[in-house]
């Protein structure tokens, strides 16, 4: 199923898929040629928003947790992709240690850990679970609810190495974001693969590093295919400085609301597009869709109420948030069965491997979707995103995908090049 696209400003994106479709070859190209100069990142998800007249990323996540919503028919590109990946980090591994998030009750979350697990055994990997939770002491076995079971084990240190019981790994994936920090059993583990790296972890990733190396990126390909960079991008700013809870730093938001929202209904006057414009204020750094907040006018972030300033002081693992990023708001115009969607885009190396629909009935078509409601199902891809079907039109399944599936990669390479440029000195490495 592809959402219906409720928009009567279909004909600048199909101008934008088609743009994609003539420009395949040159496209792949430019990719082909961007991969031989920068390493691609072992995973990685994106949320997509598809407005009718732009299509861009909105969030880029290092550590997806929802590989148990991708289709099924796609585990082999997956596993091909994963292969690819292990044998780029390292050739010869055999053991590998996966560490997750501590959501021991969140079987959707765990369902993922178990598809992850799938994968690399058949890459031809033996995988074993280590987990962080202090109680895990002795191998436990969790039940699943689609039947399937994980056994998790506690972390052995060994030296400058980690594993389980009998077990040593060659490399660490990690599915933990490490927001609370770098927990010990990770620090100075000098003899193994870490992967993603450490410092891809929120306690020191930024959001607003992800978008300055995202902009650079989206320029150049935009100048190679001829098209407005601003139609695969949102524009953004970044107040590095606030305190929602004593109120310190709402000048510093405000004014940078107000020059977004500025540029935006520029543009907006440059494409004829009817619509209010928003923008998304939202902390720096975590995920799970918190400390978020849609914003219209610069006058909505001066004098918020207690309960607004609440849910933005704070984000997962308790962390307090004093850096917010600034982000253009896009539309999303895709509904399924009248409920709002937004696709997320599943990568590994530099390959497309799946996505699903994020759909949820209770939010609006400019408001945050990444959000708990009983009614978010995911709708899963039904076509993968690498194969346009030139003799259909723009918007065609295939075509639509493929799209989805440029500007995803677009994404991930920007992760690759920010995770590169933000790397900690090999002196600074060796001396922690």
């Amino acid at each position: 199923m592809v959402p219906h696209l409720t928009t009567a400003l279909t004909g600048p994106l199909l101008e934008l898929e088609r743009q994609f479709l003539d420009n395949q070859t040159e496209i792949e190209q430019w990719f082909r040629s961007q991969w031989l100069e920068t390493t691609p990142l072992f995973y990685g998800s994106t949320d997509l928003r598809n407005s009718g007249f732009k299509l861009a990323p909105v969030d880029l996540n290092l550590f997806p947790g929802g590989f148990n919503n991708l289709n099924d028919v796609f585990l082999p590109l997956c596993v091909q992709a994963a292969q690819s990946a292990i044998e780029r980090i390292c050739p010869d591994a055999r053991n590998v240690l996966l560490i997750p998030e501590n959501h021991t009750r969140n079987q959707f979350y765990l369902q993922n850990v178990a598809k992850l697990v799938s994968i690399l055994k058949l890459t031809g990997l033996n995988v074993r679970i280590g987990s962080l939770l202090a109680e895990v002491t002795e191998p436990t076995t969790l039940e699943l609810a689609n039947g399937a079971t994980l056994t998790l084990e506690p972390l052995e240190r060994r030296g400058a190495r980690l594993g389980v019981k009998n077990f040593d790994p060659c490399a660490v994936l990690l599915n933990n974001d490490l927001s609370a920090g770098i927990p010990a059993p990770l620090q100075g583990l000098d003899g193994q693969w870490l992967i993603p790296p450490l410092h891809a972890g929120w306690h020191s990733r930024r959001k607003s590093n992800h978008a300055h190396a995202y902009d650079r990126v989206a320029k150049d390909f935009a100048t190679h295919i001829g098209i407005d960079p601003w139609r695969i991008n949102p524009e953004f700013g970044v107040c590095g400085q606030i305190d929602f809870k004593e109120r310190t730093g709402e000048e510093c938001l405000a004014s940078q609301v107000d020059t977004l929202l500025t540029r935006i209904r520029s543009k907006y006057k440059e494409y004829g597009v009817k619509d209010e414009p928003f923008v998304v204020v939202k902390a720096d750094a975590g995920t799970y869709g918190m400390g978020i907040m849609m914003v219209k006018d610069a006058a909505e972030v001066k004098g918020l109420n207690r309960k607004q300033r609440n849910k933005m002081s704070v984000i997962k693992e308790g962390l307090q948030v004093h850096e917010v990023i600034i982000q253009e708001g896009v539309h999303t115009f895709e509904t399924v069965d009248d409920a709002v969607a937004e696709p997320v885009v599943y990568m590994m190396d530099h390959y497309v491997v799946g996505g699903f629909y994020r759909v949820h009935t209770e939010r609006g078509r400019d408001e945050n979707l990444n959000a708990p409601g009983a009614h978010f199902k995911p709708l899963a891809f039904e076509t993968c995103c690498t194969l346009p079907d030139v003799q259909q039109g723009p918007d065609a399944p295939p075509n639509r995908f493929y799209a989805y599936g440029v500007v995803a990669r677009l994404a991930l390479l920007a992760a690759a090049v920010e995770i590169e440029e933000t790397a900690p000195a090999v002196l600074e490495e060796a001396a922690a």
